[in-house]
């Protein structure tokens, strides 16, 4: 299973937000700068963000966006899921009831349903909070990162 660039790129924006003080906007074009992700791509990124009602937009020339509630309260699950919809492994696990016809008589249902349970627990388990405190100012990147030279 690979996850799109839009949803990794989805939660290195609100990690940047969760690191600023609780209801300070912060804008996109900064979060593109610290990111070095494209400005344009991130207002793609954080309408179905805004939409789901994970962040909010401030107006003005100290407007941007901000979290609605504490980095804690955020799971990588919920975030990943405003970007992408479902992230079920196979489609007929993608709503609660399998219309599959073929379920009954599928016999590797069981390792798609523990696999989409396990990664579903994982991503509930990891909050904004988790993901935010990795790295703070003039801290070494974390192992295995390479930093752009």
């Amino acid at each position: 299973m690979k996850f799109s660039t839009r949803s990794r790129y989805a939660l290195r924006l609100m990690a940047e937000l969760a690191r600023c003080a609780p209801g300070k906007p912060l804008s996109l074009k900064e979060i593109s700068e610290r990111q070095q992700l494209s400005l344009k791509y991130l207002e793609q990124i954080v309408t179905p963000l805004a939409r789901a009602g994970l962040v909010k937009s401030e107006r003005g020339s100290q407007g941007g966006y901000h979290l609605v509630k504490a980095p804690s309260e955020y799971t990588a699950g919920e975030i990943l899921r405003a970007i992408e919809g479902s992230v079920a492994p196979i489609p007929c696990l993608e709503s609660e009831v399998n219309v599959c016809p073929l379920c009954d008589q599928c016999f590797t249902l069981p390792f798609w349903t523990g696999l989409d349970e396990v990664i579903n627990r994982y991503m509930d388990s990891v909050t904004l909070a988790d993901l935010s405190g990795g790295l703070s100012d003039g801290q070494a990147p974390a192992a295995g990162c390479v930093p752009k030279k």
